[in-house]
């Protein structure tokens, strides 16, 4: 993880390449929500972290995808959802 903008574009990278990801099924409206949310997955993801990602498609040149852990124990969508901050749209 190389930052984390807001609660549904993570900017990832390695060696090579820097990408782009929008999280799959978040779409959080409330301000206060959405702080909570960057709030939380910069404590459960901080920047450095290694994680796997799961394409799912693009949209306007923004890679859409899900995004865990190592362990493939958290993903950043479902903890978003669990801690109702987010509505499942998909």
């Amino acid at each position: 993880i190389i930052n984390i903008n807001n609660s549904s574009n993570i900017l990832i990278g390695d060696q090579n390449r820097d990408l782009k990801i929008k999280l799959f099924c978040v779409d959080i409206i409330d301000k206060d929500d959405e702080k909570i949310a960057v709030n939380l997955l910069k404590k459960e993801f901080p920047r450095g972290s290694k994680v796997k990602i799961k394409p799912i498609g693009f949209k306007e040149k923004t890679l859409i995808a899900k995004v865990f852990n190592l362990e493939e124990t958290k993903e950043m969508s479902q903890l978003l959802i669990e801690k109702d901050l987010t509505r499942e749209f998909c």
